[in-house]
């Protein structure tokens, strides 16, 4: 199989969340999905990457909070 980036305005997901099966459906007014490769047969995205997809935003942008260290003397 080819790794093929899709567009799309509608999407549709089937998932559990621990509790029961849970239907989300959306369809963007203006823009499009852009959704990540898939590799081995699977698509990953972290939860913060999902939600930026969901939100029509470019998933890619996100990054793993970066841990920063706090000086503990001035100057």
């Amino acid at each position: 199989m080819q790794n093929v980036e899709c567009w799309a305005d509608r999407i549709k997901l089937v998932f559990w969340d621990g509790t029961g099966l849970c239907l989300f459906a959306k369809r963007l007014e203006d823009g499009i999905f852009r959704w990540p490769k898939i590799e081995d047969g699977v698509m990953r995205l972290s939860a913060a990457q999902l939600s930026a997809l969901l939100e029509g935003l470019d998933w890619r942008l996100v990054h793993e909070a970066r841990e920063t260290s706090t000086p503990t003397q001035a100057g």
